[in-house]
């Protein structure tokens, strides 16, 4: 490990160096070995500087990064090995792995329900590539295809019965876990029939074994949506029956079910059910009695209610708001304002207020909590702010690399002379700029002036104007040296997206306005370290380089990660005619005729 991170900064060195060639085979070994360390934040670097010099990087390189962001457990990790498993196939052409496939996918099930429910375009991308691989397609996959199903807001009930007539015609058995699965998709539809046999083959699989208690629940939610509370109540009160002791979610469930059907008497004997059985938590089962005392008009039960729940410590502030809401409609406003107040008082406050009185009463503090007490007492002192200078992120530096290179008008600022004011300007009729200025707009929304800013309620009613300005520190209008450094795929996307269109023939045209000759080459060198050839043409003030073919092509793959969505039809390269009122837009943008050809000379 030692040798590989001492090799990585000899890596960073060389490529400072102003004579350094790039060196495709040293990047691959480099990136392997720290992919297979582990090592995924200097593993990534390597692999970007592959992607920023034009070549594909290898399929080890691309196998050992996505498995060295599987196994760190850090926040964002996983979303990153979807990209780069996606660009292997998507950029690379490759074929991963079976192992890869199966890790990839088990790790988008090692969510939980509610937060792994936004993944599942990813596994059906996964499934679809071990069909079209000829792979092997396990049990495990199939199981967890459904479960992500299951979990969906808008469950897909067809594609969850193909998924099973699968598993049939494999000869996979539906275990507990696929039934469970089905069952919570048929509570979310209401589809009553298709439960009933689902659970009478659960009853047949479990035997002897105990059912699980998430069965019991998803059939009492499915009765309750088709209207059959009291149906719900006979699956609760069975559960001893078939050998299931009563869960806090189950609890709490037909306490639900039982609140919003009015049934008061069966949910106030439930609750007590409930708190007497030691389970925990209460407060969703405290919130729907009290919910439904305030539709009944009921204010008196949910005072006392309210009281049992603050004794208990388990008032949450769905219970708060609900008493508040009872306060209010019976005019009791002196009692709403104290319980807002109390609804608002500072943890920390809270906390110093028990330390001060176990002090007091010379109660023993646990040394675990003595360092959380330290950082709540000493969170008091006074800090002095500091003013907060704006610094722009990586993801903005990139942006305004390709604005510029497509025309963005700079101007020294009088104001202020180490900066100079960006000017932000777009064509109003172009459909690319229509969406391109909103997303500008919220992308560099803190450097805006106050007259540039929109401080709507983000109802999405208003536009940005087509006009804003902004800072950048010590800008310059021409190609800067070292735009070999800074010319990444992100910046191209956005160069192409502001000064660049596609031609009627499908051809890549790039506007680079303002320099010198010298200017235009430095960009072209680039983009042919990039493995791009393009030709170039000088009309007035602007250079046209143009990108035709398979090079347009190789361009669009690598941008096409950073377009915005909703421009993509306008800009992938291909023989598409446009209309001719779109190629009247386009002459507006570019200045030149309709018809003209700015790649028709070559330097």
């Amino acid at each position: 490990m030692r040798e590989n991170d001492a090799a990585f900064k000899v890596y960073r060195w060389m490529l400072a160096q102003p004579r350094f060639r790039f060196d495709f085979p040293l990047a691959t070994k480099l990136a392997d070995c720290l992919g297979k360390d582990r090592k995924f934040l200097k593993c990534r670097e390597v692999f970007d500087d592959i992607i920023k010099q034009g070549r594909v990087p290898s399929e080890t390189t691309f196998h050992n990064l996505t498995a060295a962001y599987l196994s760190a457990p850090v926040q964002g990790c996983l979303d990153e090995a979807c990209s780069v498993y996606n660009k292997m196939i998507q950029v690379g052409g490759y074929s991963p792995r079976l192992s890869l496939h199966n890790a990839l996918f088990q790790a988008l099930l090692g969510k939980s329900g509610p937060s792994s429910k936004r993944y599942l375009q990813q596994a059906e991308f996964i499934f679809t590539n071990l069909v079209t691989g000829e792979l092997e397609i396990q049990r495990d996959v199939y199981a967890g295809m459904i479960w992500l199903h299951s979990h969906q807001d808008v469950v897909d009930t067809e594609r969850i019965a193909a998924l099973r007539e699968e598993m049939q015609r494999r000869r996979m058995p539906e275990d507990e876990e696929v039934l469970v699965s089905v069952l919570r998709a048929c509570s979310k539809v209401g589809d009553v029939e298709e439960a009933e046999r689902v659970w009478n083959k659960l009853l047949e699989s479990s035997g002897s074994a105990t059912l699980p208690p998430q069965a019991f629940v998803y059939r009492m939610e499915l009765h309750a949506k088709v209207g059959e509370p009291l149906r719900s109540l006979e699956i609760f009160r069975s559960m001893p029956e078939h050998g299931v002791t009563a869960t806090a979610p189950a609890y709490s469930k037909i306490i639900e079910v039982m609140s919003r059907a009015r049934e008061i008497g069966t949910a106030e004997e439930l609750l007590g059910e409930f708190v007497a059985s030691g389970l925990k938590p209460l407060s969703s089962s405290y919130a729907s009695i009290m919910d439904m005392y305030l539709t009944s008009n009921m204010h008196d039960r949910i005072e006392r209610l309210f009281s049992q729940c603050r004794s208990e410590s388990q008032a949450s502030r769905s219970i708060y708001n609900i008493y508040l809401n009872s306060l209010v409609k019976t005019g009791d406003l002196e009692k709403a304002e104290e319980i807002f107040n109390e609804m608002h008082t500072n943890p920390k406050s809270a906390a110093e207020k028990i330390y001060r009185l176990m002090t007091q009463k010379r109660y023993g503090i646990d040394p675990t909590l003595a360092t959380q007490l330290d950082q709540i007492l000493s969170s008091k002192r006074k800090v002095v702010d500091k003013p907060v200078s704006l610094k722009l992120d990586i993801e903005q530096r990139e942006i305004l690399v390709g604005l510029l290179l497509g025309g963005l008008r700079v101007e020294p600022d009088e104001a202020a002379r180490s900066h100079s004011v960006v000017h932000f300007e777009f064509n109003e009729d172009h459909p690319v700029h229509s969406l391109l200025r909103k997303h500008i707009h919220q992308r560099y929304f803190e450097w805006l002036t106050p007259s540039n800013r929109l401080d709507g309620d983000g109802d999405g009613d208003d536009d940005p104007p087509h006009r804003f300005s902004t800072f950048r520190p010590r800008g310059r209008p021409a190609v800067p040296t070292l735009i070999h450094r800074w010319l990444s795929e992100r910046a191209l996307a956005y160069w192409y997206m502001y000064g660049g269109i596609r031609s009627s023939s499908g051809d890549v045209l790039l506007r680079l306005k303002g320099g010198e000759q010298e200017d235009a080459q430095r960009v072209i060198k680039v983009l042919q370290a990039k493995s791009i050839d393009c030709r170039v043409k000088k009309k007035g003030g602007t250079f046209w380089i143009g990108l035709q073919g398979s090079n347009a092509v190789w361009f669009w793959k690598l941008t096409e990660p950073y377009i915005l969505e909703g421009v993509k039809e306008h800009l992938r390269p291909g023989g598409q005619s446009f209309p001719a009122e779109m190629e009247e837009e386009e002459a507006q943008l570019n200045g030149s005729d309709p018809g003209s050809n700015p790649g028709g000379s070559s330097d």
